[in-house]
């Protein structure tokens, strides 16, 4: 089931911990966030005159982007496909493939192909949407990749595929 709203007819992928990542977020700012702050809100309201009480003001503020954020978080859970199976053919590189590439300077790095909301390149997660994670999509162990990068092309070579079985809650 491929759902592709509001990305140009591409699914938005992403991995079974990413979107637990999110439900977590989701759970948390409706279930604990949003109720202290709410209540912190009632609290300023009482004492008064709320136009020139910061806290009042500051806490509809923080509801406003809490709500946001939560709105966003809905409707992006209702538009992702969580890729949960690992793919048949574990010698190329696919969606959540860790990736170890080699530059030409003998300097490794290894990164996971991530969907777009769980990148985060402190922890070696690469959005599948980015250009190198493009060039890398089909490639096999010691195949070269040409990138564009913001100071021209780059070659890198594939030293190393590796899969790992999606986390499941037990």
């Amino acid at each position: 089931m491929n759902k592709a709203s509001g990305n140009g007819g591409r699914p938005r992928y992403i991995t079974p911990e990413g979107e637990r990542a999110m439900r977590e977020e989701l759970q948390y700012l409706w279930k604990v966030k949003r109720p202290q702050v709410t209540q912190a809100v009632r609290e300023a309201a009482a004492l008064g005159d709320r136009s020139e009480n910061a806290e009042y003001i500051y806490g509809k503020k923080q509801l406003r982007e809490i709500d946001r954020r939560i709105r966003f978080l809905s409707k992006r859970l209702e538009d992702v496909t969580v890729v949960d199976r690992l793919p048949e053919d574990r010698t190329r590189v696919f969606f959540g493939a860790w990736v170890t590439i080699e530059d030409d300077d003998g300097q490794e790095q290894t990164y996971r192909l991530v969907g777009a909301d769980e990148f985060d390149l402190s922890k070696g997660y690469l959005s599948i949407n980015s250009p190198l994670a493009r060039s890398l999509v089909g490639k096999r162990l010691d195949e070269e990749v040409r990138v564009r990068t913001p100071d021209g092309f780059k070659t890198v070579v594939v030293t190393d595929i590796q899969y790992q079985e999606a986390q499941t809650d037990t």
